[in-house]
């Protein structure tokens, strides 16, 4: 399993349209097929810094997952809104694999 974590730069004064381009994704990506953990919005501290997070099994299956998420209309509608409304001013894609196991779980 890897976790992908999306670090994104907003511009602080559409924080709304970030809001909203985080729930159209909490519908699309889990329909193609990516375990969505959550898209996270400031709130105290950073008015800039927002994160989605999502997991997949390989990179293999990520290829996959990213092509039907282009194929599905919620998908290419919520590209095409961060393109025209410009909220994100920079992204970048961090690959972690979990080395541990969950607190509380016997090693």
């Amino acid at each position: 399993m890897l976790t992908c974590i999306i670090r994104y730069d907003i511009d602080p004064t559409q924080k709304e349209n970030f809001a909203q381009y985080a729930r159209n994704w909490g519908q699309a990506i889990p329909r193609c097929g990516a375990d969505l953990i959550g898209y996270y919005a400031p709130h105290e501290g950073s008015s800039t810094l927002a994160y989605g997070i999502y997991n997949v099994q390989s990179l293999a299956h990520y290829e996959a997952y990213r092509e039907k998420l282009a194929n599905d209309p919620l998908g290419r509608e919520n590209y095409d809104f961060a393109q025209r409304e410009k909220f994100i001013q920079r992204e970048n894609r961090t690959w972690l694999k979990c080395v541990s196991k969950p607190h509380g779980t016997a090693q």
